[in-house]
């Protein structure tokens, strides 16, 4: 993941290619292909315990809380990515830079701030995301399948703008993206309560 990010981050910094939607959909092609020439088109079985361990397991919270309570280890996950994105967007001078980058590039290296850098490191960090997502939905259905995940992409989009990030960039931040993913999920699980069709 942080590889094609790294690749995504190079191609717009050094390509100077004009939208990042160009280099990222490229990406998703690329790595869509590779993983069904890598699996044949078929699901791939036999995972470790360690990557079922993430996608499914449930920590024991009855003794802590008094009251019978399972967290599950993918919502720990969630949690803990949470709470260090929120920090580091907020306490350090690189999360700063994050929003300064995304509101304004010029500015912001008219400010001192490496623009280049920032946006590597940002396309880094989104690609080490998507891996672990990827991780924890393998866990979770117990096979890697090359076409999981289809049309996921708009449902991250979605969730983000939901959740009152801006595309252009420079406002937004992890609790809303929180929301908005919980919005969406609420919304779908409405509808496969009340029997809609998936049509």
């Amino acid at each position: 993941g942080m590889v094609c990010g790294l690749v995504n981050g190079l191609g717009l910094t050094w390509l100077r290619l004009p939208h990042p939607f160009i280099m990222t959909l490229g990406m998703l092609n690329i790595a869509r292909g590779f993983t069904n020439l890598v699996s044949g088109g078929a699901p791939v079985s036999g995972l470790s315990d360690a990557i079922r361990f993430l996608g499914y397991a449930r920590i024991n919270l009855s003794g802590i809380l008094g009251i019978r309570l399972y967290l599950p280890v993918s919502m720990l996950v969630l949690i803990i990515a949470y709470i260090c994105v929120s920090i580091f967007l907020k306490k350090t001078s690189v999360g700063r830079h994050i929003y300064a980058v995304g509101g304004n590039p010029h500015a912001a290296r008219v400010s001192g701030v490496n623009v280049d850098r920032v946006l590597v490191f940002v396309y880094m960090l989104c690609g080490f995301f998507a891996g672990l997502a990827g991780l924890l939905l393998v866990g979770r259905t117990g096979s890697g399948f090359p076409n999981a995940g289809l049309s996921a992409e708009l449902d991250a989009i979605a969730a983000v703008v939901i959740g009152g990030t801006r595309l252009s960039g420079g406002v937004g931040g992890v609790g809303g993206t929180i929301l908005g993913v919980l919005l969406l999920g609420l919304i779908n699980s409405a509808l496969d309560q009340l029997e809609v069709s998936s049509y």
